[in-house]
């Protein structure tokens, strides 16, 4: 019960960036920041590939539509990431709590990327690049500020991740119309390209 909040917020934060949430706990851990940070996370391999993967994110996330072919991608990656860091929290010794606390990490980072890929997908329908390049920093902003609060106020730390993934679940909610004909479109460009390749689709003029 006592690594719940940690758990929690963790598992919304790897729905936004499950690398920099790895990154950072370990850092965290490795530092003497947080006794709760295992051992596993702070081990030099897993920091250089999570750190090489967050630079990776931190580009694609940035790119209209690629973001969102990244987005599909991590779909099954963040949640796993969130319940793998969540079962460590928890100890990682096979028990309930462990098994719970991966439940609960895995769930929560689920939803959470639900919510970024929705949101992502909405922004994409607006023709400027700008509202890429902004949102993604205030993802990778919010997710680096509130790990290293919950590192010292976890408590606070998952109600603000908790109010900020109700909110998004709202928004994303009231954004649905414009996501739906987003993808609608996206699927006519690629029945388009697809007839080009075959010599079948006439471009109009």
């Amino acid at each position: 019960m006592s690594v719940l909040p940690l758990v929690f917020t963790s598992g919304w934060a790897s729905g936004i960036n499950a690398y920099a949430v790895v990154l950072l706990l370990g850092i965290f851990g490795t530092t003497g920041l947080s006794d709760e940070v295992p051992d596993a996370l702070q081990r030099t391999d897993v920091l250089v590939v999570a750190g090489i993967l967050f630079l990776c994110e931190v580009v694609a996330d940035k790119v209209p539509y690629v973001d969102s072919v990244w987005d599909s991608v991590h779909t099954v990656i963040r949640p796993v990431a969130g319940a793998v860091v969540a079962a460590l929290l928890a100890g990682g010794d096979g028990s309930l709590p462990e098994l719970a606390a991966a439940a609960i990490g895995g769930s929560t980072a689920l939803v959470s990327h639900l919510v970024k890929a929705g949101t992502r997908m909405a922004v994409n329908t607006s023709p400027e690049p700008f509202s890429n390049i902004v949102m993604s920093i205030v993802e990778d902003l919010g997710v680096a500020g509130i790990v290293t609060f919950a590192i010292f106020h976890p408590v606070a730390a998952s109600l603000i991740a908790a109010s900020l993934l109700l909110i998004g679940i709202v928004i994303v909610a009231f954004l649905f119309s414009r996501i739906r004909r987003f993808l609608r479109r996206r699927k006519q460009r690629r029945e388009e390209r697809r007839l080009a390749r075959t010599g079948s689709y006439l471009p109009p003029g």
